[in-house]
């Protein structure tokens, strides 16, 4: 199948075949969310029409996002793009950038009625039609971006390598992507990548969790932190014939645009949680084995600390410098979770 045929099938899936979330036929690009109440409670003012047109598989929702310039990829209704809107505030900027013309003329109509909704005195989201594999075509340049998120839209991109180069490029040394996603335990057959339903369905073009691994090796990203991880049951009965033993997960990451190593070293560093995150006053979860509480001293290899301390979170943190080198850091769980989803380098 051809990159061009491969969208023209997306485009029709979301543009056409579904009128609104509940034509989906599996939960993928659906996963039942659990927001925590500040978001929630931000969702709730954002216009019916925009949600109900939301395809989403997680909660791709970093901290400490006042003032950012976020970039939303796949931005669809809009309704996470209006969700950032709210959380990065007047000095802060969100660009949503999605192919699908129907998505775009919804989230455009309703920018004023979220402006006044969030009492801003101008509109700080911006839309834009373009391909998340030519972010250029949308003029996002170089190191432009502080956050780049994406809401289950990855998968459908038939040139994953081309978007992780795009979202590596477009952010500001330090920047970080955060994103949630459908990943699958093996690879996929081309017919089965090429139907139309199953790819529509976010199954489809779903990342065998190693080759994601050596993706953002090339792109440079030697070390990446899995925050959620959830399974995805299949339950239409036809598509789990075509899918077979295929297992699905919803996966949120997070990595940062820094030059970290490949293993976690230790150099007898050790973080403190200040506890100022707006929102996280007790504790933060770095990952899903960093928990950080407020005052207390965690001994981080030198990649977790740069994370802290070469990014937005060095104001929150405390880290002591690199002492002599002591050898690998034991960082937690093994590299591949026992439901085969990776775990990236420290993790």
């Amino acid at each position: 199948m051809t990159e061009q045929a491969h969208i023209d099938k997306v485009k029709n899936y979301y543009g056409h075949v579904l009128a609104n979330k509940n034509d989906l036929k599996t939960t993928a690009c659906c996963v039942g969310e659990s927001l925590p109440p500040y978001l929630s409670d931000i969702v709730s003012k954002i216009h019916h029409d925009v949600k109900v047109k939301f395809y989403g598989c997680g909660v791709p929702v970093p901290g400490s996002l006042n003032g950012l310039t976020v970039l939303d990829l796949g931005s669809g209704s809009g309704r996470d793009a209006y969700l950032f809107s709210a959380l990065v505030g007047e000095k802060g900027k969100v660009i949503g950038v999605d192919m699908t013309k129907g998505q775009l003329d919804v989230a455009n109509q309703y920018k004023d009625f979220h402006q006044k909704e969030f009492g801003h005195s101008s509109s700080n989201v911006e839309f834009c039609q373009g391909y998340i594999e030519d972010l250029a075509s949308a003029d996002i340049s170089d190191n432009s971006i502080d956050l780049v998120v994406s809401n289950c839209v990855i998968n459908l991109s038939p040139d994953k390598n081309r978007v992780f180069s795009e979202i590596f490029r477009v952010l500001k040394p330090g920047g970080e992507l955060y994103f949630s996603d459908v990943y699958t335990d093996r690879r996929l057959s081309d017919e089965l990548r090429a139907d139309p339903v199953v790819l529509g369905e976010c199954l489809g073009g779903a990342l065998y969790v190693e080759d994601f691994r050596r993706i953002l090796l090339e792109v440079g990203c030697h070390d990446y932190r899995q925050v959620s991880n959830s399974v995805i049951e299949v339950t239409n009965p036809e598509i789990k014939r075509k899918v077979g033993n295929a297992n699905f997960y919803s996966i949120t990451y997070r990595a940062f645009k820094l030059d970290l190593e490949d293993r976690c070293e230790d150099y007898g560093q050790v973080a403190t949680y200040k506890g100022s995150i707006d929102q996280y006053p007790n504790s933060f979860a770095l990952d899903d084995h960093h928990f950080f509480e407020t005052g207390k001293p965690m001994l981080v290899c030198s990649n977790t600390a740069d994370m802290l301390q070469k990014t937005r979170f060095k104001q929150h943190f405390e880290v002591s410098e690199k002492k002599e080198h002591f050898g690998l850091f034991d960082c937690g769980p093994e590299a591949s979770s026992s439901n085969g989803a990776d775990n990236a380098a420290c993790c």
